[in-house]
């Protein structure tokens, strides 16, 4: 005979549940406080009114995949077996429904409070892959005292003293702040200068958020235990994070796109996740490689696909995406330019670099693009372009390079400039391992977007388990590390305005230098 419960009386795991939903809405309501700072209520701008909505271009209706059926001789089912034929049919139809459910995104609104990722304690997932890639050495470094030491020119070696005395967060070891539970694909530092809070999403669509400013209780007996970092845990996705977007006219509105066809709008002061943009045909897979939005232009999205292709998209009108087919193959990476939002740097797997302007459109349908001011092709395919506020683009090869083009005259070009072969020719080549394998997030640069020392620089990854940061000249500012770095921290980026510095890792660890 079942035991019957007292009126009142919880489960062990309904408990754990509740606490960790309690947990989270205590983080999301600190950050949007935090967030809230940023922006006073006097000085945000008056929401525009929305455009008129633009007629949408007919789409290309994909028949949807075929589950894959097998003769019944090789089965080894009789000719006249017809129950067994049947079976083995029904069975390959489920086969083929549970892969497309994979594949499905989350298209309703969320609220964060009821897609907690349980639990917390997510396994190490990849650690015993942890070094072995194709020409990385584990520690061994490449730039050193001797570099810093040696330095001739005193403002810049001022300024590697200043970038090599950041110091790994303190508080817990990197092997212990598991911000994801798979391997980190994304990253961003929250704009708000009171404290870091970094966002971070992972290859099957979870995302977490960890405070900076925390720090353990303290430990040594039994009522005070050790304890692992708060970090609030969410499943917005349904297949990998590829960017965070923080926007600059609210501080609690947080943006992410993925491989999901997805873009969703995270609000921290109300602890929900909306769908922004996906289309309109749930059976259409255009998975989104990244995301980015201009300072001057809160309500503009702008969107990479594995593609080819690079849209444009008003939040304030559904139905307004405009999508231009730029590139053949894939589109990895690319950004706007802080000051100059109509000019557009795209990474792609054709080797090329390029430069567009959205200013000047030509063309009709499938052929409408902006115009192409400009390409730089390298030896193997090109994996990020990012531009800086002063007009430089920074990209990442697989030909083991970083290079630096100087576009800081952007600012005078006409709409539909043409960039000559010679302005297009990289101005600094720096050798750098990009070897990442199968197990490493490829690396990308990252610039500090707003510098309060006005200086541009930008990160990388470093396949010996570092993070370097170089300077627009290519020089090399500092090389980053610390205890218990166990594996590549690959995804990285800095803070928009502040020396902090955040990295992820395969196993979905969380490195921070401040």
């Amino acid at each position: 005979m079942p035991v019957k419960k007292e009126p009142g009386e919880m489960s062990a795991f309904e408990r754990k549940r509740l606490e960790n939903i309690a947990a989270n809405r205590a983080i999301l309501t600190d950050i949007s406080v935090t967030a809230k700072k940023i922006i006073p209520d006097k000085a945000r701008p008056a929401k525009p009114a929305a455009p008129k909505r633009k007629s949408r271009g007919d789409q290309v209706k994909r028949e949807p995949s075929r589950p894959t059926r097998m003769s019944s001789r090789l089965a080894g089912i009789e000719a006249d077996n017809e129950t067994l034929k049947r079976k083995l049919e029904v069975q390959a139809e489920n086969q083929a429904e549970v892969a497309k459910a994979k594949k499905l995104r989350v298209v309703n609104d969320l609220n964060l409070g009821d897609i907690v990722v349980e639990g917390k304690k997510w396994s190490a997932g990849l650690d015993s892959l942890k070094g072995i890639v194709r020409g990385a050495e584990p520690g061994v470094r490449t730039f050193t005292e001797d570099d810093v030491r040696e330095t001739t020119d005193k403002s810049l070696k001022d300024l590697r003293q200043r970038m090599g005395g950041l110091k790994l967060y303190e508080h817990w070891l990197p092997n212990d702040i598991k911000i994801t539970p798979q391997r980190v694909y994304a990253l961003g530092l929250h704009p708000t200068e009171d404290k870091p809070i970094v966002f971070a999403g992972d290859k099957e669509g979870n995302m977490g958020v960890f405070d900076g400013s925390q720090t353990p209780p303290e430990v040594g007996d039994d009522d005070n235990p050790v304890t692992d970092p708060e970090i609030s845990a969410f499943k917005t996705h349904s297949r990998t994070i590829t960017s965070f977007s923080f926007s600059p006219a609210d501080a609690n509105t947080v943006y992410t796109s993925s491989y999901d066809s997805s873009i969703r709008k995270m609000d921290l002061e109300k602890g929900t996740s909306i769908q922004v943009f996906a289309p309109s045909d749930i059976d259409t897979d255009m998975p989104i490689s990244a995301l980015d939005m201009a300072h001057s232009e809160p309500n503009i999205l702008y969107f990479s696909t594995l593609d080819g292709g690079v849209g444009r998209y008003d939040v304030r009108a559904p139905g307004s995406e405009e999508i231009w087919t730029l590139s053949e193959q894939k589109v990895g990476g690319f950004s706007l330019h802080p000051l100059q939002p109509h000019l557009i740097a795209t990474a792609s797997l054709d080797r090329t670099m390029k430069i567009w302007d959205t200013r000047k459109i030509s063309g009709k349908g499938d052929l409408r693009h902006p115009a192409l001011l400009g390409e730089h092709e390298s030896r193997l395919s090109v994996s990020h372009a990012s531009w800086s506020a002063a007009g430089h683009v920074a990209t990442s090869s697989y030909d083991d390079t970083v290079k630096v083009y100087d576009f800081t005259d952007a600012s005078s070009w006409r709409p539909g400039h043409d960039i000559s072969a010679k302005a297009m020719e990289p101005k600094h080549k720096i050798p750098h391992n990009n070897q990442t394998g199968r197990w490493v997030t490829i690396l990308k640069p990252q610039w500090q977007r707003r510098p309060h020392d006005g200086i541009q620089k930008f990160v990388i990854a470093n396949m010996n388990r570092f993070v370097d940061v170089f300077a627009s000249d290519g020089s090399q500012l500092a090389q980053l590390d610390g205890e218990g770095i166990t594996a590549v921290p690959a995804v990285a980026h800095f803070h928009p305005t502040m020396d902090w510095v955040a990295a992820g890792n395969g196993s979905g660890k969380l490195c921070l230098w401040q």
